[in-house]
């Protein structure tokens, strides 16, 4: 359990920490928004090229190893990105990409393995400790920057402290036997079907997709939306770091709440209209704090009930540890190839049209989707359900035919 703490603790820190010091970037290394959100989409594009191949990858090495190759790349592209040249910022920000993309994944499934029966605290448990760093490295990176003389490289050093303390707390995990038993028992578990076949896994997927660009434009550039209100580069940190405390306590209540429910489509509901809500706050133009404090808020309330969601629907819509996998992967694929999008098409309208409020509308479009995707994800049925169905009425056939024989 530490472990996966620890390892959740890396999965966001990485993202959140750089777009508060994008100011400071800019004076060492010169960048438009459309590059500013490019740093944001690039890790996107690596969860989605390879979290497909993340579930394969974990049955040939172990769940234990491919922890350990996610926290290895993401303390050297840590430790490469803030060298201070633009090829390694972003040779830094992918690596770090496909160390996430591999967290992203097998968390979950790991947890289904090891916690059949505590998937809502564990789930919870697990976003918490994400969330709660990632907060505190989007509200803490200016205030460091600025006791360190303007020194965002040094920031981002202290932040890969953290991978480096993963890495070496997970080394143990590596050498027990009751590992590698559990990794061979998931092995040989095969999966019930082909989730690219399935509806509510393409349901799932569109839910993630959307819920992740929200996140990420949010990350990217609710710290530049929030200058634009008229406050400084500290306001905006803290206000995505807000955001992010906005996020904590539900990502713990939302998992417990949603095991024990028959179905979570009040639950989509409920974070389809406090994600609108959010939106417009930051879409009128009210020069008051209190309520882009309170539009932040409900933002990332929001949020953190749809990827509650998600990652619960990851294991509650499955029935094994490789099923919970393969729709992680899958989903998560799809999911940040449509969310990448998002930064980058924010960034060209923003640099186009000179203002978000276009962009901000088109949002509040793609929120309805989300809407109707999570109310068919959130019915209480399983990927393969018609299949399991179908093979036990097979097998009681054969078995009453057996008897008349």
């Amino acid at each position: 359990m530490i472990g996966i703490v620890l390892v959740a603790i890396n999965l966001r820190m990485p993202i959140t920490s750089v777009s508060p010091l994008l100011d400071y970037i800019r004076e060492s290394i010169p960048i438009s928004n459309t590059l500013a959100g490019f740093l944001t989409t690039l890790p996107l594009l690596a969860f989605a090229l390879i979290s497909p191949f993340v579930s394969k990858i974990s049955q040939k090495i172990g769940v234990e190893k491919l922890v350990f190759y996610t926290l290895l790349f993401i303390l050297l592209g840590s430790l490469v990105r803030p060298i201070g040249h633009l090829g390694f910022l972003l040779a830094g920000t992918l690596c770090i990409g496909v160390g996430i993309a591999f967290g992203n994944v097998i968390i979950p499934s790991l947890i289904k393995k090891e916690f059949p029966f505590q998937l809502g605290m564990m789930t919870g448990i697990y976003s918490i400790s994400m969330n709660l760093f990632a907060a505190i490295a989007s509200g803490l990176s200016v205030p460091i920057t600025k006791k360190l003389g303007g020194n965002w490289q040094m920031t981002l050093f202290i932040w890969a402290t953290f991978s480096f303390i993963a890495l070496f707390v997970w080394l143990p995990q590596l050498k027990t036997k009751r590992n590698q038993v559990s990794h061979d028992t998931t092995k040989k578990e095969g999966t019930t079907g082909n989730v690219w076949r399935s509806k509510m896994a393409w349901q799932i997927a569109a839910m993630m997709g959307i819920q992740s660009a929200v996140f990420y434009i949010s990350v990217a550039f609710l710290p530049v939306m929030i200058q634009e209100h008229g406050y400084s580069s500290t306001e905006g940190g803290f206000m995505l770091s807000l955001m992010q405390f906005g996020i904590m306590p539900i990502t713990f209540i939302i998992p417990i709440v949603a095991f024990k429910m028959k179905n979570q489509r009040v639950l989509v509901l409920f974070s389809t209209i406090l994600m609108v809500l959010g939106v417009l706050g930051l879409l009128v133009p009210i020069q008051n704090l209190a309520v882009l404090a309170t539009s932040v808020v409900l933002l990332g309330i929001g949020s953190g009930t749809a990827f509650s969601l998600c990652m619960m629907f990851f294991n509650m819509r499955t029935e094994t540890a490789s099923d919970a996998a393969e729709v992680s992967g899958m989903a998560q694929a799809i999911g940040y190839l449509l969310a990448a999008c998002g930064p980058i098409l924010f960034g060209i309208l923003h640099d186009f049209l000179g203002s978000f409020t276009f962009p901000l509308i088109l949002l509040l479009i793609v929120l309805f989707l989300f809407f109707m995707c999570g109310m068919g994800a959130a019915r209480n049925k399983t990927l393969f359900e018609k299949i399991k169905k179908s093979r036990l009425g097979s097998f009681y056939f054969a078995s009453n035919s057996c008897k008349r024989n």
